[in-house]
């Protein structure tokens, strides 16, 4: 746990309007320092309630405008400047979790500030096809505009961070690329307790959104090839075409489930099958708490969360046709359960606290020494 005294130091997050995978790991970070005020653009108080319900929680002026999850991308425009506004210049130190804004406030002369960066934005900089897709055709002009301004504006934001904490090492070359600053690496939390070994049956399973660049169709693919069952847990606009193409064809569409039966089909299937490139990959440590080897495209996160031959396989090709040789080759039963959810403890709550919480607190003491 932080040895900073809380008065001296404050957390700041995008938004928390939703608990997702940043959230989840904002919530562990405001577990380190759990009298720190928490500083954010848009708040949903029953939303994140899960995480965040006693906390100090102030907001931006946009709050008054009633934006929850599925309209705050309205305000797109208006979040850098909201983010700059953030009242926390009194601070000897602040602690952000940042994809896109957070990363951007403005800290008060000699201040640390310490940036946890779950990726730089990813629609500026990554992914501005997609957010053009995502707007309705008379608003596309407006939106390249927009991301043009955004990419300035975080270019600028960047040198008002002391030190960036990668999630990953995708995030870490990022960073270097975009910002030309090194970085160091704690892996996002993991709620690896939630989930028990169990016996394992004749289906592979798929968890996440079924959007285009999940490539959910190649994982279907890839299971018919190799004569596998395959289950699909998550929603999303694809998921009727998908659905009509594979009926009668051993895919079963589970939609959204609960945290239970999530457990219970990471428990039972044969492997979690991974055809994107995920920054970190959740899915892929939740399958391996569960004892379960994961196949996966070999790129982005599975690298640091999956040892090919002990906890899942590492496939050099992208397409499903090599997707499908390693999951028709691999002798599952090889795999020893145990040994591979003891590998998933890595990525514990407790181990990424302990983590984060001695690396800020280096930083203080070296900001300290330097002042």
């Amino acid at each position: 746990m932080a040895r900073t005294s809380n008065s001296s130091l404050a957390l700041a997050h995008d938004y928390l309007l939703t608990m997702r995978g940043a959230e989840r790991t904002f919530a562990e970070m405001a577990r380190c320092w759990p009298q720190a005020p928490i500083y954010t653009l848009l708040y949903d108080a029953d939303a994140v309630a899960e995480g965040f319900a006693g906390r100090e929680v102030h907001t931006s002026g946009l709050q008054r405008l009633g934006a929850r999850q599925g309209s705050f991308r309205y305000l797109l425009p208006f979040f850098p400047k909201a983010a700059e506004r953030l009242p926390v210049s009194s601070y000897d130190t602040i602690v952000t979790s940042s994809s896109a804004f957070a990363h951007g406030l403005r800290p008060g002369p000699g201040a640390l500030h310490v940036c946890y960066c779950h990726s730089p934005f990813r629609y500026a900089w990554f992914e501005q096809d997609r957010a053009e897709t995502e707007t309705p055709w008379p608003g596309r002009p407006l939106m390249r505009s927009i991301l043009k301004r955004n990419r300035s504006w975080d270019l600028k934001a960047a040198g008002r961070v002391s030190r960036y904490v990668a999630n990953g090492k995708i995030t870490q070359d990022r960073i270097m690329e975009l910002y030309g600053v090194e970085s160091e690496i704690v892996h996002p939390p993991v709620a690896v307790e939630r989930f028990a070994v169990g016996e394992a049956e004749d289906f592979l399973l798929f968890v996440g959104q079924i959007v285009p660049h999940k490539r959910v169709e190649v994982a279907l693919e890839a299971a018919q090839i190799a004569g596998l069952p395959i289950k699909i847990v998550g929603d999303g606009p694809d998921r009727q075409r998908l659905e009509a193409l594979y009926a009668g064809l051993g895919v079963e569409f589970l939609g959204s489930v609960s945290d239970q039966r999530l457990g219970d089909l990471y428990a039972r299937c044969i492997a979690l099958v991974v055809p994107n490139v995920e920054e970190f990959g959740i899915a892929a440590v939740e399958a391996q708490a569960a004892g379960r080897p994961v196949v996966a495209v070999n790129r982005g996160g599975v690298r640091e969360t999956v040892i090919p031959g002990e906890t899942g396989v590492l496939v050099d090709g992208e397409d499903a046709a090599a997707l499908a040789e390693a999951l028709h080759d691999t002798d599952f039963n090889r795999f020893d359960p145990m040994k591979i959810r003891a590998h998933a403890e890595r990525f514990s709550p407790a181990a990424f606290r302990a983590a984060l919480s001695g690396l800020v607190n280096r930083y203080i003491e070296e900001h300290g020494g330097s002042r």
